[in-house]
Parts: structure tokens; C-alpha cells; sequence
């Protein structure tokens, strides 16, 4: 059975108080809700207050992922934050290869291949991003997009290396647009994902696999996005920042 999760991605937001604040206002939101089984809720802050984030949420629903990492070791990356620091903290899981690291800091399929290889090598689980363009979609090689940004940067792992891969289908053209993808259009996509994993390794280690939906989820269509056979939860951006609305994304899965 795929796990179902709701991660949300604070990205470039809140302080270390902000932080708290949501923090406090989800478990309050989160206590009542049942959780089915295999469902998880992750909430990505930014590297300053991951610690924070960590010790806030022990023992709760809620899991603490990074939304990024450095792909070496150590050494002269001033600014950088490696695999080693992050799970110093407790952290657990990594959001690799978004599209707004790809399009502002030029992040491509091969650097992206090493932070996912430095990632697993440190026995942190990783959330893949991944997703086209709107010229991509109007040209009607979403798919052709797709296809190659995730054999690129993940084809070349092992089976038991693929169990520890969220994919996070991404249509760029969505992303804090208020865009959204038809549930028909996320569906169609996440079947497609699904398809090539099969074909590269196998149908039941495809079925294993949890794919994500992100591009301006909201309480209003979470549960017809979610309710499609392939599509396994979602990475919530602006929505993650409300606690009232993430929650009931959260129930909606």
C-alpha cells in the first residue's frame, strides 16, 4: 500500500517565532484529525529554524523535511548546508530539484543526480521535483519534459534506492499562479510517472512509489486532486503557511 502525504513547503518564510506560531497552530488543528494509515504530514521550514522545527513537533503527526541540500561532503560552500548537518538535527527527509531551484539557481538533471546520490548515501529520504514548463504544455511535450528530468537524475538507482524516493509532479505553469492542473490533467500524468517505473524496474515496485501533486493545492479541489486513483498527496506551497487551510488539505487526503 503507497503511503499518502501532504508535505508543505514553507519555502523563503517565517521566522524563528513565525515558525513556532504555525507550528503550535497545526498541532492544535492536526490533534482531532485520524490520520489513516500510511498517511504522513511533513512540513518544510527553512534551514534556520529546522532545530526549532524538529523539537516543536516530537512526538506529533508532523515530520520536518529541508528544502534542499549541498552535494558534497563539506568544504569551502559558503552558505551551503550538507546532508550531514541535516540529519544532525533530526531532519529526515530532503526536498531535492524544485523548479524554483532549478530556475533561479540553475540547478540541472546532473548536479541534481549527485545531490539525490549524497542524499540517499546519508540515509536521507528524498522528495524528487519535477515538471514542464507552460510552453512545454502548449507544444505538447509535457510529457517528453517529464520523462527526461526523471530519467536523468534517477534512473540510474537500484531498486531498494527507488523506495526511498517521493516524486512531486510539478507543473511549473501552476506553481503560484492560482493555476491549476485539472485533477484529470494531474491524473493523467501521475499514471504516465507511474508507467515508467514500471517499465524501468518493475509494476509492484511502481506501485509502491508515492507521487505528490504541487501547483496551488487549496482546500477547495485538494480532495478531487487526491481522489484520483495515482495521485498520492500533495506539496503545498503558499496554502502550508495557514494553518486552518493546510489541515484541511491534510484531511482531504
Amino acid at each position: 500500500m503507497r503511503q499518502k502525504i501532504v508535505a508543505g513547503n514553507w519555502k523563503m518564510n517565517n521566522t524563528l517565532d513565525e515558525t513556532k506560531k504555525l507550528i503550535k497552530e497545526l498541532k492544535k488543528e492536526l490533534k482531532s484529525v485520524k490520520l489513516k494509515k500510511d498517511t504522513r504530514v511533513i512540513i518544510a521550514p527553512t534551514f534556520v529554524n529546522l532545530l526549532t522545527a524538529t523539537k516543536k513537533t516530537k512526538k506529533t503527526k508532523i515530520e520536518v523535511a529541508a528544502q534542499n541540500m549541498h552535494q558534497a561532503k563539506n568544504g569551502a560552500y559558503t552558505g551551503e548546508i550538507s546532508a550531514e548537518m541535516l540529519t544532525s538535527v533530526g531532519v529526515k527527509t530532503v526536498i531535492l530539484g524544485h523548479s524554483e531551484r532549478r530556475t533561479y539557481f540553475n540547478e540541472t538533471d546532473k548536479l541534481l543526480t549527485e545531490k539525490v546520490n549524497t542524499a540517499l548515501e546519508n540515509n536521507l529520504e528524498v522528495i524528487f521535483c519535477f515538471g514542464e514548463q507552460l510552453e512545454d504544455r502548449n507544444s505538447e511535450n509535457h510529457f517528453k519534459v517529464v520523462e527526461s528530468q526523471l530519467k536523468n537524475a534517477l534512473f540510474h538507482l537500484k531498486s531498494e534506492d527507488i523506495k526511498n524516493i517521493i516524486l512531486a509532479y510539478e507543473p511549473v505553469w501552476a506553481i503560484g499562479t492560482g493555476q491549476t492542473a485539472s485533477a484529470d490533467q494531474a491524473q493523467e500524468m501521475h499514471a504516465f510517472i507511474r508507467g515508467l517505473f514500471a517499465s524501468e524496474y518493475s509494476q509492484e515496485l511502481a506501485d509502491t512509489i508515492s507521487i505528490l501533486y504541487g501547483g496551488s493545492v487549496k482546500p477547495n479541489n485538494a480532495e478531487e486532486i487526491f481522489s484520483k486513483p495515482d495521485v498520492d498527496g500533495g506539496l503545498i506551497g503558499g496554502a502550508s503557511l495557514k494553518a486552518k487551510d493546510f489541515s484541511a488539505i491534510v484531511k482531504a487526503i
